[in-house]
């Protein structure tokens, strides 16, 4: 084990523990190799909601529902949590989930079935607002769904990007990627220069898990 992972191993070992029905999610998903928020990422939103104290949030990709079910542990009572899922067999689950009587705060989740970016589009047209939005979908897809996450978030609000150093690759010359693999690394390369060079958004890269973007939208 090197350094990096002995003071990742402290740290997590200083974290409190998850509430015993998400302590059992986690769990039930980990064996599954169903890919959810690891701790790192946890701590992260957990602070961000407290300080934030949103009162609408909004997910791209539900997965199993093991984010939104935390979120809805963490956030205000009044707040209300929309996620938004398309794979048939992650909605299996997440609708299982996400009516789990285990989960007190269930209530506070609506879960939307379809095309993220088509679901998005139809948000931004309602004129929906959120003041918290954790993106955790197709990471080739964040580029397309940015016109539209814009429009949906309100100015003081956070764009909470998961998964953006893909391993670390993100760093590396397209050249080095497997052919099959270079369009997801250029389009998270042009979503994350995007995302630091707006004028709209202030934006904070932190190497947590597999990398984590944190976009404050500017007061108008």
């Amino acid at each position: 084990m090197n350094i990096e992972e002995r003071i990742s191993a402290y740290i997590n070992s200083l974290d409190r523990e998850l509430s015993p029905q998400l302590y059992e999610l986690e769990k039930e998903a980990k064996k599954s190799n169903v890919p959810i928020i690891g701790r790192e990422t946890q701590r992260i939103i957990r602070f961000l909601l407290s300080f934030q104290k949103p009162r609408r949030i909004l997910e791209v990709g539900t997965a199993v529902g093991f984010s939104a079910l935390f979120m809805s542990e963490y956030s205000p009572k009044d707040c209300m949590i929309t996620t938004i899922e398309k794979v048939p067999m992650r909605l299996v689950e997440a609708r299982k989930n996400l009516a789990d009587e285990r989960f007190p705060d269930r209530g506070k989740i609506t879960l939307k079935e379809g095309e993220a970016l088509e679901i998005l589009k139809e948000m931004a047209e309602a004129d929906e607002k959120y003041d918290f939005i954790f993106l955790d979908a197709a990471k080739g897809q964040y580029m397309n769904f940015l016109p539209e996450l814009m429009k949906l978030i309100v100015p003081e609000g956070l764009l909470i990007s998961d998964n953006v150093l893909q391993d670390g690759t993100v760093i590396n010359s397209k050249y080095s990627i497997t052919r099959r693999d270079r369009t997801i690394h250029m389009r998270m390369r042009e979503y994350l220069y995007a995302i630091t060079h707006m004028d709209e958004l202030e934006t904070l890269i932190l190497p947590i898990g597999d990398g984590i973007a944190v976009s404050y939208r500017k007061p108008i």
